[in-house]
Formats: structure tokens, sequence, C-alpha cells
């Protein structure tokens, strides 16, 4: 199989890779310095910065950073003024990662807080409580590099899947998606998961203006019409 770069939309590499990574001449070149490698044959020039919002998840940490690719640009955890040892752990795991204290309280105004700390182009959501899978990210920048504003995931889609929704809290979901899709026209499968991603300029155009764990749901309606 070819070994090519893939440039971002608008983006040209410097000097194109043939077969297995080579040169006309033949001989073997490495990435151009701007480009993250991301698989063997991906490779991204917008850096990635992943958000995770937590409180009190010293125990669960482990389980989110272990997963997480080391090709991310960075990690901004956004502490809701833990009483355990989140932000220690954090800092073992993943000794650069940006740690930003939440002034207010709520999910949707520690997501904010930790979208105004990042510096990459592309932000991606991750919950610190363990239920999402870090080495499906590239599937998700993979979208976004492909020409996708926005890329949600769901976990009632094919491939998806959860063990901590009761009965009450589905149904509860497939009442609320099916509202909000007949409303603006949306085929939404869980309005309330937080594993998202999004290039950063788009945040104008979703203003999230929500301190609680609405901001999920807030966020899918507010992208759905600006589409």
């Amino acid at each position: 199989m070819s070994s090519f770069l893939r440039p971002a939309a608008g983006q040209v590499p410097d000097q194109a890779l043939g077969s297995e990574g080579r040169s006309d001449s033949g001989q073997p070149l490495e990435p151009p310095a701007q480009y993250r490698p991301v698989t063997a044959q991906f490779a991204i020039a917008p850096p990635v910065s992943v958000v995770i919002p937590a409180m009190n998840e010293a125990e669960n940490l482990p389980y989110v950073f272990k997963t997480l690719p080391s090709w991310i640009h960075e990690v901004v955890l956004v502490d809701g003024n833990s009483t355990d040892d989140t932000v220690k752990v954090a800092r073992e795991l993943w000794p650069s990662v940006k740690v930003v204290g939440q002034r207010g309280k709520g999910k949707g105004d520690a997501l904010i807080t930790g979208f105004a700390a990042c510096t990459g182009e592309i932000i991606v959501m991750v919950d610190a409580d363990g239920s999402a899978d870090g080495n499906e990210i590239v599937s998700y920048v993979s979208a976004l590099v492909g020409g996708a504003d926005f890329a949600k995931g769901s976990r009632f889609a094919n491939g998806g899947g959860t063990d901590d929704m009761t009965p009450v809290r589905k149904l509860g979901n497939r009442v609320l998606c099916s509202l909000v899709n007949q409303k603006f026209g949306a085929r939404y499968t869980d309005l309330c998961y937080g594993y998202n991603a999004f290039w950063k300029r788009v945040l104008d155009d979703i203003a999230l203006d929500c301190a609680g764990f609405e901001v999920e749901t807030l966020m899918n309606i507010r992208v759905v019409k600006a589409v």
C-alpha cells in the first residue's frame, strides 16, 4: 500500500511522498515538520486540543489518558475544584497537561473555560468518566480534515454502545432526539453524549452560553441550525 501524507483542506505539502514514503530519487523521506503522523497513511497539519472537564475523577483518569494518542497537540484539563487527587493524577499521567481551574459551576461552564484555553485548531471533547475511547479520536479528526466542521459521537449509532444507560434514560434520549429532529430537520441518535470534535473557528457560530449539563444538547441544536 502506498504511503502518502494527507494534507488538510487548503494545505499543500512541501514535498509529495511517493510509494512507501520515498521521493522520486528513491530516498526515504521524513514527514515535513508541520505534519503530525497519525497512522502510516495519514498525517495532519492542524494541531489538535483535547478538553477534559473533570471534578473528583482521580480514579477514572487512568482509563481516560491511557487511550489518548501521543500525536495530539495538547490536553486541557478543566478542574472543577476537585477535592481528590484529580490534578495530581492528571499531571502524573500526562506531564504536559494544561490544567485550568474552573471559576464557575457546571459542565457547560467547564467546557467553555476549556475551549478558551485551547491553542489547537481542532478541539475534541472527552468526558473524564472513562466512557470514551481516545483511540477513536483519529476518526473524528479524519472527518474534520476531510471537510466536516463538526463531528459528533453517538452511543446508539452502528458500532456504538453503553453500559450505563437505564431504560428510563434511553427512553428520554429517544424522545428528546425525536423532538429535536422533527423541529430542526436533524437525524440525531444521541443528544447528550460528550464525545465530539470541531474546528475551533466554529465556536463563534455555536455561541455557547449555558453552564449546565444541557450543553451538549444546546451545542447540537446550534450546529444543525448553522448548517
